[in-house]
């Protein structure tokens, strides 16, 4: 009959483990750009976790769920035809205005709906930041990269919308990647200022629709930046959404011409919201999960 023996080597280094401990401190950031964006890859899997839920719980119990992001858009650009384009007879850089009113819908739609979420998103996770660590910063960037999903259903809608038009892509549509960056830079920048002033003064989220509205008329959605007088246009372009909105019908349609001086007031602005964001919102993480 056989004996079994145990052999210390292996259960050696396990005991060892066992009585060890480890201790891990976490103090809020010191400096205002001390942001370590590393622990943002670090937690990379939670981000896409946060992405999937937004996504699902949007659409949850939806009677036609996806086809909303269709039928936004869609009744937005009907409607702005039937006034602006019909009645008010609005220039559209000779395009026909529904596809220059839907190449503008579209953006500003992602643009407003991540801006909306973003302010949201600290105070919806309040449960969860007062109960576990991890970089706050996730949640902006989460909110804004959710709607990504519905701003590729759109677009795909909008790119048969103008080749049913007549209207094929040029090689400026390679360009499109830079103008989508440029949107979800500002939506993240301005993100990341609302977010943390909403959880310090919950009276922010009242101020959004009013926001959008403002930021809807002050931008090109329904007419042309050509409208804007010459030596006016710089300051035009400080509204980055101007420089995305001409931008992205530009290199969609290839009409028109490329947003010169408004690109580059609106790339500026948005360089100087977005480092703006991080550093405040940087300053306010220490003492969010205390007045959240």
């Amino acid at each position: 009959m056989s004996s079994v023996t145990s052999n210390p080597t292996v259960v050696a280094p396990a005991a060892k483990l066992a009585s060890e401990s480890v201790c891990m401190r976490i103090e809020p950031p010191h400096g205002l750009f001390k942001l370590h964006l590393g622990e943002l890859w670090a937690y990379r899997e939670l981000l896409y976790f946060l992405v999937w839920r937004d996504v699902k719980v949007r659409y949850k119990q939806t009677a036609i769920g996806v086809v909303w992001v269709i039928l936004q858009p869609l009744l937005t650009m009907l409607v702005a035809t039937l006034f602006f384009g019909k009645l008010a007879k609005l220039p559209s850089q000779g395009l026909p205005y529904s596809v220059f009113c839907f190449a503008a819908v579209v953006p500003w739609s992602y643009f407003s709906n991540a801006l909306t979420t973003a302010t949201n998103v600290v105070v919806d996770n309040q449960r969860v930041i007062t109960k576990v660590y991890f970089p706050r910063l996730i949640l902006p960037f989460s909110a804004v990269f959710s709607g990504l999903v519905d701003f590729s259903i759109a677009f795909v809608v909008l790119l048969i919308f103008t080749i049913a038009h007549g209207i094929r892509p040029t090689l400026t549509i390679l360009l499109l990647p830079f103008f989508l960056l440029l949107a979800i830079l500002t939506a993240l920048g301005v993100g990341l200022w609302l977010s943390a002033l909403n959880a310090l003064y919950r009276d922010v989220r009242y101020l959004i629709p009013f926001l959008v509205q403002f930021w809807t008329l002050a931008s090109p959605v329904y007419y042309s930046s050509s409208m804007v007088p010459e030596r006016f246009r710089w300051i035009y372009g400080l509204n980055p959404m101007a420089g995305v909105i001409d931008g992205f019908r530009w290199a969609l349609t290839g009409r028109g011409q490329a947003p010169n001086s408004v690109l580059v007031a609106s790339v500026a602005m948005v360089l100087l919201v977005v480092l703006g964001g991080l550093a405040f919102f940087n300053r306010m993480e220490g003492t969010i999960a205390d007045r959240v």
